[in-house]
């Protein structure tokens, strides 16, 4: 059986692991673990990995650990440690009990390293960083044995005890794996497995002043929490024989197997956390959690439901073949979910006054509306009709074209849920700007009643004005530009690609009442606009602030298309 060929519902890995049980293997059951750094926050990559690894213990009553491969005190943080934990949390998986982190093994760790000293698998290195990598050759011509390679055991246990002990600076000695310079590997040329850093460790402090290397404590920690299969993106396939000799030198009496399955790359996003993090110290966006980044975090701001998410890793499946999803299933995936899911509301985003000149002035009465068209189970909401009302400016043509079927100088649409208007008269301040428009009802429209089924082509929605609720409304689009921003056929740099428009800010939008009092996070669909979501972090009772999760239609579907095309 190929990577690639499975049974019929089943991806490769998925089928892999079946055929291993139906072998008899893993008797004690299927063990996977998230193992992320925390040196940034989780992004739309790692859902697919979280949703590998926790389903596939769960599918065969198994377990998953979320491990922490905090191996580099330099780059990590408890709050990006926090974050993680809440964006699992979020993405609806549990670890239970099984927290746990490389940290907790570091006793276990230099045991084992000081086992490969003695059984000649390891030695003190001395050269320069710089000179390692020269020593280690290229692709098409093989490495040189370091001068250090050859010193004998005792003086390699001894220069081990002493880095431990803090006596040596920075970069002055590594430990390295004895294998093969020769090897068309280069991960199997002498990898370091241990270096010096002087710096306080988040979980540890000063306790430890050497740190294993990601290759070692990765291995040695799935193998010691007794996990059957390490699920790894593909580009740690070149690091498989390397875990391998690990596992063989230590004899542990776990044995995982690795596996690799593509990275999840999506148009117009990038994963690099170091590329998010320059986004960040450049000002481009306002943090981990601005509504535009792939994050995690900043897709549940954007108001992306976590089943959505779940529901687009299962459809982009899992392989071994590398591939750029179109952003469009992404957020076709997101409306799907939200349709179900979110109540409707109404909102004008630019507004323009519309006068009701036939209209009783100071009466008002209310309009029944329904909260969603097919959840009766929803119920339904009142909301104000006036003389005075807010409409989208979009929504009024003073010349428009033939099949404009919204509001024009002598014509009609219907308002949602209220009466027939027609536009009587076009008002324009001094500069000559449209600034309200008059119109007249016809008081036997009224949705709902009978004898209102006369029929007009056009249906727009509004706020009654005395009633409205002021809000701002960001209006989020694609960070980028560009489908691929990290590998830019023409070389650009990922920020000169970055979308001008990613984000409008409208102060001044005009909502129904019921939206005043909407929690952070709370997501409804303002008809016809799209979805939005009140802000989790800006959004107050009174003061809404709402984010666009998505539109209603994909609008660069045939864009994206022709763009991916021609890659």
């Amino acid at each position: 059986m190929t990577d690639e060929s499975a049974a019929p519902g089943r991806d490769f890995v998925r089928q892999r692991i079946a055929d291993e049980l139906a072998a008899g293997q893993h008797p004690t059951g299927v063990v996977t673990r998230f193992p992320p750094e925390p040196n940034g926050y989780l992004h739309i990559g790692h859902a697919k990995s979280i949703c590998l690894n926790f389903s596939v213990a769960e599918e065969h009553g198994g377990r998953c650990y979320l491990r922490f491969d905090d191996t580099n005190p330099l780059k990590e943080d408890q709050d990006f440690a926090d974050a993680i934990e809440r964006d699992v949390r979020w993405l609806g998986f549990s670890w239970e009990d099984r927290l746990t982190h490389a940290s907790d093994y570091y006793d276990r760790f230099y045991a084992l390293a000081v086992q490969l000293i003695e059984a000649g698998k390891a030695y003190v290195d001395s050269l320069s960083a710089e000179e390692i990598r020269e020593f280690r050759g290229t692709l098409t011509e093989p490495g040189k044995p370091s001068p250090y390679r050859e010193r004998s055991v005792e003086e390699n246990l001894d220069l081990f005890t002493r880095m431990r002990a803090g006596e040596f600076a920075d970069g002055e000695h590594v430990l390295r794996a004895k294998i093969d310079m020769a090897s068309p590997n280069m991960n199997l040329r002498d990898p370091t497995l241990y270096r010096i850093r002087r710096i306080a460790h988040q979980r540890t402090g000063s306790d430890w002043c050497v740190y294993p290397m990601y290759d070692f404590a990765h291995t040695v920690s799935d193998a010691l929490e007794g996990i059957t299969h390490s699920l790894c993106t593909l580009e740690f396939e070149d690091h498989r024989p390397l875990y391998d000799w690990i596992l063989d030198q230590l004899g542990l009496p776990h044995r995982p197997r690795q596996i690799e399955f593509s990275r999840l790359n999506v148009a117009y996003m990038i994963t690099s956390k170091r590329k998010l993090a320059q986004l960040i110290e450049h000002g481009d966006v306002t943090g981990w959690d601005d509504p535009r980044m792939p994050t995690l975090a900043g897709l549940r701001r954007r108001g992306y439901p976590p089943e959505a998410l779940r529901e687009f890793c299962r459809r982009i499946g899992v392989t071994k073949k590398d591939h750029v999803i179109e952003m469009g299933l992404l957020e076709s995936t997101v409306r799907e979910t939200l349709n179900e899911t979110a109540t409707r509301a109404m909102a004008v985003v630019n507004p323009i006054k519309v006068v009701l000149t036939n209209y009783p002035d100071g009466q008002s009465e209310m309009m029944a509306a329904s909260n969603h068209p097919n959840r009766p189970d929803l119920g339904e909401r009142e909301l104000p009709f006036g003389r005075e009302l807010w409409i989208e400016r979009d929504d009024f043509m003073e010349d428009p074209p033939r099949k404009f079927f919204r509001l024009k100088p002598g014509g009609e649409v219907r308002l949602r849920y209220a009466y027939i208007i027609k536009c009587e008269a076009v008002i324009k301040n001094d500069a000559g700007e449209i600034v309200e428009l008059h119109c007249s009802y016809d008081p036997d429209t009224r949705s709902g009643r009978p004898g209102a089924e006369r029929k007009v082509k056009g249906t727009i929605h509004w706020v009654a004005a005395a009633q409205s609720v002021p809000a701002k409304v960001r209006l989020y689009d694609r960070l980028f530009s560009e489908p691929r921003p990290d590998a830019d056929p023409q070389g650009r740099d990922f920020r000169a690609l970055l979308n001008p428009e990613s984000l409008q800010t409208v102060e001044h939008a005009q909502l129904e009442p019921s939206l005043a009092d909407y929690a952070p996070g709370d997501c409804c669909q303002f008809e016809r606009l799209g979805y939005f979501v009140a802000d989790a972090v800006d959004s107050q009772p009174g003061a809404p602030v709402f984010n666009r999760v998505v539109t209603l239609r994909d609008s660069w579907a045939k864009a994206e298309k022709a763009a991916l095309a021609d890659l």
